[in-house]
């Protein structure tokens, strides 16, 4: 298999993971026969599986400059990644049932909105900064389908799933959409905000720097290329 085919047949079945179960009521049909947390469980490993694969073959794929790499240019995710992975370390498990991470069977509270109320789609935000991020110093064709593949779906998600978030609320959905924010720093400078959620927000930055400083480290071994701006 050439390197062209291996990624375009990567990329396919990458993005169909994501669109096929939702086709015809086959994902709520598995999770009937294998039940939520397997079913989630396996999804997870598969996607992990051709992330792992897809991001392999676009390494390898065959090298087309559409713009060169610049020094200054790795100073952009190198900014950038410590606030995504800060945003997905907020995200992940938020009582918010209608984004990428959120905890299901829970009902947002309006009037305690938690981290939401900085961004009720903090892991779609995370993903469309990464890949946005690393747009900029890796101008070969294989990395720019790769990152702006991400980077569409990221943006694409938002709408969808706060579409989703009307037609489930009904009637309290303006409710839930003045107490949230697509992203918002307002929060920050909110003192009663800042008293039932500050010490939340301060434990997952700190994690978030953490997982950061370990993803810094792993990039050279991982991916073959340093990403410091050296």
């Amino acid at each position: 298999m050439t390197g062209w085919a291996e990624y375009g047949l990567a990329l396919g079945l990458f993005v169909a993971s994501h669109f096929l179960p939702r086709l015809g009521g086959l994902r709520e049909r598995l999770i009937g026969a294998l039940g939520r947390r397997l079913y989630f469980s396996l999804y997870g490993l598969l996607s992990l599986a051709l992330l792992a694969w897809l991001i392999s073959a676009a390494i390898r794929a065959p090298y087309v400059e559409l713009w060169p790499q610049m020094p200054w240019a790795r100073w952009v995710p190198n900014i950038a990644m410590p606030l995504a992975v800060i945003l997905a370390t907020c995200g992940i498990g938020m009582a918010q049932p209608f984004t990428l991470g959120g905890r299901r069977g829970v009902a947002l509270d309006p009037v305690a909105p938690e981290f939401a109320a900085i961004s009720r789609h903090p892991l779609f935000l995370a993903l469309a900064l990464w890949s946005a991020a690393h747009l900029v110093p890796n101008g070969d064709a294989a990395m720019v389908v790769l990152f702006g593949s991400f980077l569409l779906m990221a943006l694409a998600a938002i709408p969808a799933f706060d579409a989703k978030a009307r037609r489930v609320l009904g009637d309290v959905a303006p409710g839930f959409f003045a107490s949230t924010a697509v992203l918002s720093l307002r929060p920050l400078g909110d003192a009663a905000w800042l008293r039932a959620n500050g010490r939340r927000l301060a434990l997952r930055t700190a994690l978030g720097l953490v997982l950061w400083a370990g993803l810094l480290l792993l990039h050279a071994p991982v991916s073959g290329a340093s990403p410091l701006p050296l």
